[in-house]
């Protein structure tokens, strides 16, 4: 039988994560997201409360705490802002935990240590100006020359791209694959900030996720070491893919949050604001649209539950995952709308959060897989036309 009760390990990660985002993110969001500027005391704070860590393993310089866990944190900071939760999902979901399964012991001690004890901060370079999706579209290069590859390209829409000190690159290391769009001429390597050649860049102007940074890599003939190519060169896509599993359950985790966010603001609001001699939690619309939230973050919760259940095991969880991401940002994108329609004309104002809500919760429907692929991912698993293979390695089981 499932059991729904937390551990005392998951209820202690979860008030750890609710503590700091109460104390150091709340506070100031609001100014910092009207700065479109990150707070610089975010990180630091998530370190010394081994956040950055908590679920890579104690030889690692972990906490060795689950990937339900994960996903746990992932939604009390997605509560206060998505981008808090961003950076559980690029710095743990998109680096370290791939590291973690992929890597080398010397890469490992290199690189998931520093990263797990929020020493260093790290991130994921998949997506290009011209491919997002289309991950086979990337125009990035790697030329093996002696004992580095020369790497030249360009990556977008990279979080945290003007603040990490490690990146998870994908580039192409076969050109005649390039030329044929054929994927096993993809690798993936660790690139240090501070590698000559290599600069980065800060986006503004973005509709959401202002209070977190998000820029641009540019790559001019940077020198890679070779032992910093990630497990053999030409697994590329298949690391890539990988890495989006582990992303996408913390974006999953992270909707749930925003959903709840949605509908406390809401329940809070309807049973304060009066129209026509009552408050508005007396009008049956507004009940349905505040019962949709609380049925979406149910539901959307335990798709994330399984799919974390699964982390735990060992066991593959693409199709699971796949289908919590899809569910929790779309129910996450409809409970933003109603939030501001709860609020009305207070609603167009960030005077109250759930404007920023509304923002925020657009973009995780197009990051790490599209709304509409996603569709098509669980179309084709239940028309049996995509079978998930064993993987030749997938997260090592965590106890609970």
């Amino acid at each position: 039988m499932i059991d729904f009760e937390l551990t005392e390990n998951q209820i202690a990660v979860q008030e750890m994560a609710r503590d700091l985002a109460e104390k150091v993110i709340q506070p100031t969001i609001q100014e910092y997201d009207r700065k479109q500027e990150a707070n610089p005391a975010i990180l630091p704070a998530m370190g010394k409360a081994n956040l950055l860590g908590f679920c890579i393993p104690e030889k690692y310089g972990g906490l060795g705490m689950d990937y339900i866990s994960l996903g746990l944190a992932s939604e009390e900071l997605e509560y206060v802002d998505t981008s808090a939760r961003v950076i559980l999902s690029v710095h743990i979901g998109l680096f370290s935990l791939p590291l973690l399964t992929w890597g080398s012991e010397e890469q490992k001690e290199k690189y998931l240590i520093p990263a797990a004890k929020g020493e260093k901060i790290a991130t994921f370079g998949l997506t290009e100006p011209a491919a997002g999706t289309d991950a086979v579209g990337i125009q990035t290069t790697a030329v093996k020359d002696g004992d580095h590859f020369i790497m030249n390209g360009e990556k977008m829409w990279i979080s945290l791209a003007n603040i990490a000190d490690y990146f998870l690159v994908f580039a192409w290391t076969d050109l005649e694959k390039k030329k044929n769009r054929d994927h096993s001429g993809l690798s993936a390597f660790i690139v240090e900030r501070g590698y000559d050649g290599l600069t980065t860049g800060t986006i503004k102007g973005k509709l959401g996720v202002r209070a977190g940074n998000t820029g641009f890599l540019s790559f001019q003939d940077v020198k890679v070491p070779k032992e910093n190519l990630v497990y053999k060169e030409g697994q590329g896509f298949k690391l890539a893919m990988f890495c989006l599993d582990q992303g996408r359950f913390t974006v999953a985790a992270g909707s749930c949050g925003l959903i709840r966010a949605c509908r406390d603001a809401s329940v809070k609001y309807a049973n304060e604001r009066k129209t026509f001699g009552v408050t508005i939690g007396e009008h049956q619309l507004v009940k349905q649209m505040i019962a949709n939230m609380e049925a979406g973050y149910e539901f959307s919760r335990n798709l994330c539950f399984k799919a974390g259940w699964l982390k735990n095991q060992g066991k593959r969880s693409t199709r699971e995952t796949s289908l919590a991401k899809w569910i929790a940002c779309r129910e996450a994108e409809k409970a933003a709308a109603d939030a501001v329609q709860v609020f009305g004309a207070y609603g167009f104002s960030d005077e109250y959060p759930v404007e920023r809500y509304f923002r925020n919760s657009k973009g995780a429907s197009i990051y790490e897989g599209t709304r509409e692929i996603h569709t098509l991912v669980q179309a084709d698993y239940a028309l049996g036309k995509r079978i998930d293979k064993e993987l030749e390695r997938d997260l090592p089981p965590v106890a609970q």
